[in-house]
């Protein structure tokens, strides 16, 4: 195969286009950023990005699309109120919104109209900050480089998060105005004015952090799944499984929990030797667990009525 010398490209970004190929001859043009959809490979040639997600790069834009699904549905407790009958369908609702707007998200991308896409692998940390090398070849001049070599996992969630917002203000505000009978006027719509303000600071947080967030996801689930169940628990006072058998909507909450918990096994495992990370699934309900055997020690319910009384 006959390939056009030129000289070698600067940068760890840089790369040379293809611009002409003739049977075993290829011609690439000089170095520069690569286009939409490639990144450089070794060569420092811009290769298509062809290969499927693995399976953490599924997880990880798993959890960019549960985020603003949990925050939807925390809001909407939030604002309900106790004697809500609107909350449910609410809920609901927002399942729909999010749901359609991933299948949206996903026949958009690339190849169109298929629930899959093409994307280039994940190598290391600088990968999704390639605005940070850009090289200087003489300390004047800057070759631009920029490009999205993690492509699609970068802007997908900005495509997700577009989609969520319009079928919310679309969906949302119809319903709350048939059903929300049971709450004021400025109390209806305080769930859709919460996710007005999440959903930027959602999009600034994948901007800027959307690489640590890559990385770092597992733990967060990790962490976050167990302090919400703890708080919960112990704001609710269950201190023994009669409290927590009671009322179904505190084992919805459990069992939601325990998912996430899976999740984030799951995502740090990464299910490399099946047979060895499965059995780590069984360390689920041992959080909920150690919380029901040690309450007695603890006394929730005394420490949440000592802070009422301000003592």
């Amino acid at each position: 195969m006959a390939v056009d010398i030129q000289p070698a490209c600067l940068g760890l970004y840089c790369g040379k286009t293809l611009l002409f190929k003739n049977g075993s001859t290829e011609i690439y043009g000089e170095c520069g950023v690569c286009p939409r959809g490639q990144r450089t490979n070794a060569q420092k040639y811009c290769q298509p990005c062809t290969e499927s997600p693995e399976l953490y790069d599924w997880l990880y834009l798993g959890f960019m699309a549960m985020l603003p699904l949990v925050l939807h549905w925390f809001f909407i407790e939030w604002y309900s109120g106790k004697k809500s009958s609107s909350a449910l369908f609410q809920h609901i609702t927002a399942l729909f919104e999010c749901t359609m707007a991933a299948i949206i998200t996903l026949l958009v991308s690339d190849p169109v109209g298929v629930l899959y896409i093409h994307s280039c692998r994940v190598l290391m940390l600088s990968d999704w900050y390639t605005m940070l090398y850009n090289p200087s070849p003489d300390y004047v001049t800057t070759v631009h480089c920029t490009h999205e070599a993690v492509y699609p996992l970068y802007t997908i969630v900005f495509i997700y998060y577009a989609f969520c917002l319009v079928l919310m203000m679309l969906l949302r505000p119809l319903l709350v105005k048939k059903i929300a009978c049971g709450l004021g006027k400025s109390d209806r719509f305080k769930s859709i004015y919460a996710a007005l303000y999440f959903f930027p600071i959602l999009t600034v947080l994948q901007a800027v952090g959307g690489g640590l967030l890559y990385y770092a996801f597992p733990y967060i689930i990790l962490v976050l799944s167990l302090v919400t169940l703890a708080v919960y628990m112990s704001a609710s006072e269950i201190e023994n499984c009669y409290d927590l058998l009671v009322r179904k909507k505190r084992l919805i909450v459990l069992f939601s929990h325990w998912l996430l918990h899976a999740y984030g096994i799951i995502s740090i495992s990464r299910v490399d030797k099946l047979e060895q990370d499965l059995p780590l699934l069984a360390l689920v309900p041992t959080p909920a667990l150690f919380y029901l055997f040690t309450a007695k020690f603890t006394e929730p319910s005394r420490i949440l009525s000592e802070g009422a009384n301000g003592h």
